[in-house]
């Protein structure tokens, strides 16, 4: 299971940390994800970190404003956005998989899933 915190709205400019903790599986074994999708848009892989945190992927749109990070201790991944645009909104969701590929950016190929977390940047 994978559990979302922190979406929220906040203004242009602004920044939000997003965690997603998960239980009943062997976190450190999955490579873990953050997609996004908004409203008729299909969705998207925002930012992917591998196993051991070593390494990690971003979509161009967020590289300079968005971290992914993970403390295989706490079971939770953390992805701290900065300089939110409009843009930026979306459904937020953690995602997880077991084979290690830290970039798919196909959703099919990611197993475990979050519900979600709306966060809404205004102009």
């Amino acid at each position: 299971q994978l559990v979302e915190s922190g979406g929220g709205w906040v203004q242009a400019g602004g920044s939000l940390r997003l965690s997603c903790a998960a239980s009943g599986l062997t976190f450190s074994v999955n490579a873990m994800g953050w997609f996004r999708q908004a409203p008729g848009k299909e969705r998207e892989l925002v930012a992917g970190i591998s196993r051991s945190g070593d390494s990690t992927y971003y979509t161009d749109s967020v590289k300079g404003r968005f971290t992914i990070s993970r403390d295989n201790a706490k079971n939770t991944v953390y992805l701290q956005m900065n300089s939110l645009k409009p843009e930026d909104t979306a459904v937020y969701y953690c995602t997880a998989d077991g084979s290690g590929n830290y970039a798919t950016p196909s959703p099919g190929k990611w197993y475990y899933w979050g519900q979600g977390t709306q966060v809404t940047v205004s102009s």
